[in-house]
């Protein structure tokens, strides 16, 4: 499929769940800004030296540092990619502009208390990192892990407080970019409530039936 999209949401919508899997229906690229600074800083580039002095030092990496990235990454791509994690306001956006046009947004709408019901819910183990959910993905053994039988725990981001913290700082930041991208007519809203393979099922259908 040769089209450019942006995958948008709250934390906890289910957006890094879903990314991997429609780029392999779709024959898409997944560009993800995480992972492309993990290999940048793993490759030495000059620019990957330079975001671990950020990273290192336990400050964000400047905008134009990720944007540069991914402008590398955009050079000699053929056919068409889903970028994940970024753009994540409108600032972003706008630099994100500078290097590529988006032919598609997909927001992935999931109600606020389902999200912190999710994440509050969420368990790791602290050996494998495995994640389970106390409801929909419960362990065999409560509190225990049922591939390495290492102990499962809440990470501390995972609580109630911080999920919450978390979203306000979505709601003010980057949900406007569901704006602009529905005022360019590129804005797909996508219903993330359901199953896994529910929610795929609706957001390759919606992609697939869209016309601008």
């Amino acid at each position: 499929m040769d089209a450019r999209i942006v995958l948008l949401g709250a934390p906890g919508s289910g957006k890094g769940t879903q990314a991997k899997r429609l780029c392999e229906e779709l024959d898409l690229t997944l560009i993800s800004t995480g992972d492309l600074l993990r290999q940048a800083v793993r490759d030495n580039t000059a620019l990957g030296a330079e975001a671990k002095g950020y990273m290192d030092a336990g400050k964000l990496v400047p905008d134009e540092l990720v944007i540069g990235l991914i402008n590398e990454k955009l050079k000699g791509l053929r056919g068409g990619f889903l970028l994940d994690g970024f753009p994540r306001n409108l600032e972003q956006a706008k630099m994100l502009d500078t290097v590529t046009g988006v032919d598609i947004a997909v927001e992935l709408d999931v109600d606020e208390d389902m999200i912190v019901d999710r994440i509050a819910k969420r368990r790791s183990c602290r050996q494998c990192g495995e994640v389970y959910h106390l409801a929909a993905k419960p362990s065999k053994v409560e509190g225990v892990c049922d591939k390495c039988s290492g102990e499962l725990y809440q990470r501390t981001d995972d609580s109630e407080e911080t999920v919450r913290e978390r979203l306000r700082v979505y709601h003010e930041r980057t949900e406007p970019l569901t704006g602009l991208y529905g005022e360019r007519g590129v804005l797909i809203k996508v219903d993330g409530r359901g199953s896994i393979d529910e929610v795929y099922r609706r957001i390759v259908d919606a992609i697939r039936g869209f016309k601008r």
